[in-house]
């Protein structure tokens, strides 16, 4: 049996309490990891607009998974291996590439948590009612700020320890699920990018597969046909692109849309804006129906209600990356399951003028550590 299965006395106690809804997995060099087991489901067991047949977080490299294991904190970098511990202050001053190694280097099978693997968490949180409330205001929910967490203050606001929020800030209410999904600090997701607008994909949740490369160009990238949903080549004429609504003039202005082409450059005159929107509010090309995968995948809403006022902000310019949950300091209702930053960078500047400060924030995250067999 792999040493990732190991059935100590840790294991057998996490999987008591929890009924079998977690467990501990360890690492290649015997870290634990404490891991919520996520069971496969249908597109359709969610809502019709998804299609049919199983959510592609259960797919890697075509074949179907019973689960997949999410960690259940937000990472911490021990041994260069990234770990899901409770009760410590996650890992947030890291760049994406730099996670990406550090699961790598758990072993076979671990990888940063994916962008399909997160909206197959939070389509089933919004379709069971447990939509998680977290970290939004500095220690504690801005909508119910009894609630808190234990609290570490710095310059950037007050993080939480792993874990130490209510139930009603993981994933399922209940004191086994995933935890901190909503505000604290923002998570690195892998498996898609944005490249000059166009959305690009790894197909289903290949990207939990820890030996595709996900480099700015890699081979493995995958755009979205516009008119069906079918995975071509990037740079095909019309695929799926977020596009701002209106000419963009300045920060959080104006919103995105999710169109075939891109008309209004989040960088006019050299200028490094973004659009901002909740969630549930993106609009659609006139004229464009948007395919399935778009939803299953987190990339639209599948309704308008429900989904809170999760904010998702967009650069439509360069490569950019995904950022996840919100954030404690100033986010407040805009943190939530759905919230996205799709302006992340692999690499920031180093200088100090606003504008590369503002850039900075887009470099920096944490991340999650997820396994599948």
């Amino acid at each position: 049996m792999p040493v990732i299965f190991i059935k100590d006395n840790l294991r057998t106690q996490v999987e008591a309490a929890s009924g079998g809804a977690a467990t501990v997995m360890y690492t290649a060099k015997g870290h634990p990891c404490y891991m919520s087991v996520i069971p496969k489901f249908n597109l359709e067991d969610i809502h019709a607009s998804l299609g049919t047949g199983v959510h592609p977080a259960f797919i890697v490299n075509g074949i179907e998974k019973d689960a997949i294991y999410i960690g259940q904190y937000q990472g911490i970098v021990e041994d260069e291996n990234l770990l899901s511990i409770p009760g410590v202050l996650p890992n947030y001053y890291r760049r994406f590439d730099e996670f990406q190694q550090y699961a790598k280097n758990n072993g076979a099978g671990w990888h940063m948590m994916t962008h399909a693997e997160w909206a197959a968490i939070a389509l089933w949180c919004w379709k069971n009612g447990t939509m998680p409330r977290g970290n939004t205001n500095y220690g504690k929910s801005h909508s119910m700020p009894h609630e808190t967490g234990r609290r570490h203050h710095n310059g950037m606001g007050s993080w939480i320890y792993t874990g130490s929020g209510p139930a009603s800030w993981r994933h399922n209410g209940l004191p086994h699920g995933i935890a901190d999904l909503t505000g604290n600090v923002p998570e690195w997701l892998g498996g898609v990018r944005l490249n000059e607008g166009e959305i690009q994909i790894l197909p289903n949740n290949d990207a939990a597969d820890n030996t595709k490369s996900q480099s700015a160009d890699s081979a493995h990238w995958r755009a979205i046909r516009a008119s069906d949903g079918a995975l071509v080549e990037p740079g095909t004429a019309g695929t799926l692109k977020y596009d701002a609504a209106t000419a963009v003039t300045d920060y959080d202005t104006q919103a995105a849309i999710l169109s075939d082409s891109k008309t209004n450059p989040t960088n006019p005159g050299g200028n490094d804006y973004n659009t901002r929107n909740t969630f549930k509010s993106m609009g659609v090309k006139a004229g464009l129906t948007v395919p399935a995968i778009a939803k299953a995948l987190g990339l639209y809403p599948i309704a308008d209600s429900n989904l809170g006022d999760d904010a998702f902000w967009i650069c439509n310019h360069g490569e950019r990356l995904p950022l996840a949950g919100g954030r404690c300091w100033n986010d407040g209702p805009r943190a939530g399951v759905f919230a996205r930053v799709f302006c992340g960078l692999r690499t920031g500047a180093e200088t100090g003028t606003d504008s590369d400060r503002i850039r900075n924030l887009w470099v920096l995250g944490t991340a999650r550590v997820a396994f599948v067999l």
